[in-house]
């Protein structure tokens, strides 16, 4: 099954309410008009897209230790997922994805980071539950998601669901603003340039890992 498939799957189950999700519609449909809202915005279009140049970065790990873009770019191109955070479905499933997916960036010489606005103790839970090799760095008050154009401010009324769900994002992101990043995918070249960009306004929907390795393979001259 696609990751896709999986994710409109999920997304199917949570809309109708069925266990252990039973949200009344009201909720859907508040979540749904956030959603279109952000899509109107055309925020998701200005962010940086392909043959932009990256923004050079430096996060910790789940562990305390300084991850450098500039080192690892050294190394080979550079895979990059902004993640929402621990709280998300959506953005685990698309980590275990990017995992299964992970062995043939290896092979054409990519690493692999997903960048979240969550505390460190959130991110080695998300490590941890979905059985991830690679590192999920903290981006505190979603600094690098907003230098990549990617960080947004929620609405009131879409905090108050927020709220109504239990999840606090200030206390797992450290961070009073009630800010995400929209989801997204990068590969960038070791020039720094941008050679694959997906922006999702819309957090259900997520391109599949294996829509990267054509830049990859273009990055290594295959």
């Amino acid at each position: 099954m696609t990751l896709q498939a999986k994710l409109d799957a999920f997304k199917a189950d949570f809309e109708a309410g069925k266990p252990p999700y039973n949200r009344p519609h009201s909720v859907v449909e508040t979540m749904h008009r956030a959603t279109a809202e952000l899509i109107a915005s055309g925020q998701a279009e200005r962010a940086l897209k392909a043959g932009d140049k990256a923004p050079l970065f430096t996060l910790n790990d789940p562990q305390g230790i300084p991850v450098s873009s500039a080192e690892l770019l050294l190394k080979g191109p550079l895979v990059l997922s902004f993640y929402r955070g621990v709280w998300c479905p959506y953005c685990n499933m698309e980590l275990q994805a990017l995992q299964e997916t992970l062995p043939e960036f290896e092979a054409l010489g990519a690493n692999l980071v997903a960048i979240s606005p969550q505390t460190a103790p959130n991110s080695r839970k998300s490590v941890r539950q979905n059985n991830l090799s690679f590192p999920i760095l903290s981006d505190p008050h979603n600094a690098v998601a907003e230098a990549f154009g990617l960080r947004f401010a929620m609405p009131d009324y879409l905090i108050d669901v927020y709220k109504g769900f239990n999840n606090d994002l200030p206390t797992v992101n450290g961070d009073a603003s009630w800010t995400l990043p929209m989801p997204s995918r990068y590969v960038i070249g070791q020039d720094g340039v941008i050679l694959y960009a997906e922006v999702n306004p819309d957090y259900t929907r997520r391109p599949e890992p294996e829509d990267m390795l054509p830049s990859l393979r273009r990055a290594r001259g295959l």
